[in-house]
């Protein structure tokens, strides 16, 4: 399908053109593995292979080859936590050469061919509407749904320094500590935070579920066994999403495709009080489902505020989905419009990324954003002024030209890619666990997270302009919002039809009766008469009521 659609505003609807964004079929050669990766995969005896060797048939799919050679479909599955952790050799015979091949360690990236429109893609200027000024989306260059599916990497991305990831609970709580925290999220020791962005290839920290063992389960945020059973059988993607308090509508994704529908999570967390509304006015029932998503009621919740009980699926979706290798959050209040493959093939894989957030519409700078957030109420000032001098404390500075290619330090966090492993999973776990020991506004900690952890490695966090994050979601009002528009609407009055009548005859008013006039044509007069009679004034006339003019001041 192809077409370019763009949608008239945040909140409007897809054009009849197609999915709102660029839709280009392509014949995709993966890249040659770069100089950091060559000495990892010295020991392979064929170049990189992903996609041949799992196929009966022998067969190499036309769009998907390796410098004009092959490429290799492995049946490749990522071991689980309660896996052992081995990999299958198999034996592929190849141009006559018998050969003993391991599938790819990790995933090493591809690009799009030589003069792809997709390369070139560049964004149009916005349309001229002076009465719409705020942000708006904007189109995307996307693949085809089944040119995405095929390219969903078979093997992990690297994981730099880190490889074994540990997570720590207390038993019993030890809420003595000098840095504060929480039940749910521990009470780690400044100490301990300064541990855990000195990097190393094993590491154990804090992140969240610190009163025991398994998420879920007697931890607070608790879950049914039977959810949580279901949950651990999701090996591929993951789309959540969360509704707290009833404050936001269950929305339908729209856009996606029958592959997805059957193969990727679609999960919706909520609590008792949204679960009542959904029973009441979605019809949910024993079946635990509202139209896509699995709806799974939370239990004991952490938190009495419903946003930072949001946080906890949101950055600590790889402990609720222990075996799942990509998720997509999107808070409650978005609706999804484009298919989840397309979305991490743009964002994560095309750019050989395992994490991707978009920036802030308009703001880059930490200080500022902070600064917004008291301005409009969103946290208690003296706890915001109190993170940002402890940053501050740290290093934070504004953001500078100094931090390039790095082009912001705040993001708009309500869409969230990326890949389930061991350093994005230890970005998000520091990054909760500054939300749960300073506010929950996760835009003013997420750059000092992101900049320890780059300090210490070569990875970073993928930041993608916030117009082409509106493009693959709508954002729609709360629910609070909508039952209070509901209320200001003024109803319709409803008047009884009139009594019937004998038809009459229109009436002329004589200031409409035509009249002669010197061109000898008739006219309508539009104006009433003259009055006739006696003119006032000395030369006739009539005196007006004019302003008076005061004199200027000094």
């Amino acid at each position: 399908m192809t077409g370019l659609g763009v949608r008239s505003s945040s909140n409007g609807s897809l054009e009849k053109t197609g999915l709102n964004g660029v839709v280009l079929s392509i014949q995709t050669t993966r890249a040659k593995p770069s100089k950091m990766h060559k000495e990892r995969e010295a020991g392979l005896l064929l170049p990189w292979i992903c996609k041949l060797a799992g196929r009966e048939d022998g067969q190499v799919p036309p769009s998907l080859h390796f410098n004009g050679t092959f490429v290799v479909n492995h049946s490749y599955m990522l071991p689980t936590n309660e896996e052992e952790e081995s990999i299958n050799i198999r034996n592929i015979s190849f141009l006559g050469l018998n050969a003993v091949l391991s599938p790819p360690m990790h995933f090493l990236g591809y690009t799009l061919p030589q003069g792809h429109p997709c390369n070139s893609f560049t964004l149009p200027p916005p349309p001229a509407d002076r009465k719409r000024t705020g942000p708006r989306p904007c189109p995307v260059c996307y693949l085809p749904v089944e040119e995405a599916i095929a390219l969903m990497p078979n093997a992990p991305s690297f994981s730099p320094l880190l490889k074994n990831l540990t997570y720590v609970y207390e038993e019993p709580l030890n809420r003595d500590t000098e840095f504060g925290g929480s039940d749910f999220g521990g009470y780690p020791t400044l100490k301990h935070r300064n541990d855990s962005f000195e990097i190393r290839e094993t590491m154990s920290v804090h992140c969240g579920f610190a009163k025991g063992p398994q998420p879920g389960r007697n931890t607070g945020f608790d879950i049914d066994e039977a959810d949580l059973l279901e949950m651990k059988q999701c090996r591929g993607i993951v789309v959540a999403s969360a509704v707290f308090d009833a404050f936001d509508d269950v929305k339908a994704p729209q856009n996606i495709s029958k592959y997805s529908e059957e193969t990727v999570c679609f999960y919706m967390f909520v609590d008792e009080e949204t679960e009542s509304i959904l029973k009441r006015e979605r019809g949910l029932n024993s079946n635990k489902k509202v139209g896509i998503w699995r709806v799974v009621v939370v239990h004991n919740l952490p938190y009495s505020d419903g946003r930072r009980n949001g946080k906890v699926p949101k950055l600590l979706v790889h402990r609720m989905f222990p075996n799942a290798r990509y998720s997509l959050w999107i808070d409650g209040k978005l609706e999804l419009v484009v298919d989840p493959h397309q979305i991490l093939e743009r964002f994560l894989w095309r750019k050989n990324a395992t994490f991707a957030i978009s920036k802030h519409y308009k703001r880059f700078d930490v200080l500022v954003e902070a600064e917004a957030n008291k301005a409009a109420g969103k946290y208690d000032n003296a706890s915001i002024d109190f993170q940002v001098e402890f940053y501050k404390n740290e290093g934070l500075t504004p953001y500078s030209v100094a931090k390039l290619p790095i082009t912001s330090d705040v993001p708009e966090g309500c869409v969230i890619l990326r890949e389930h492993v061991p350093i994005s999973n230890l970005f998000t776990c520091l990054w909760f666990n500054e939300v749960d020991r300073f506010t929950s506004r996760d835009q003013i900690s997420f750059s000092t997270v992101r900049d320890k952890i780059a300090a210490k490695t070569n990875w970073t966090v993928s930041m993608f302009l916030d117009c082409e994050r509106r493009n693959f979601v709508v954002q729609r009002y709360h629910r609070a919002e909508q039952e209070r528009y509901a209320r200001q609407k003024p109803p319709v009055p409803k008047f009884s039809p009139p009594p019937p009548s004998l038809p009459t005859k229109p009436v002329l008013i004589s200031s409409d009766l035509p009249r002669k006039v010197s061109s000898g044509r008739a006219v309508s007069r539009t104006t009433p008469p003259r009055r006739r009679g006696r003119r006032s004034g000395p030369r006739g006339h009539r005196k007006a009521n004019l302003p008076v003019r005061l004199q200027d001041s000094a």
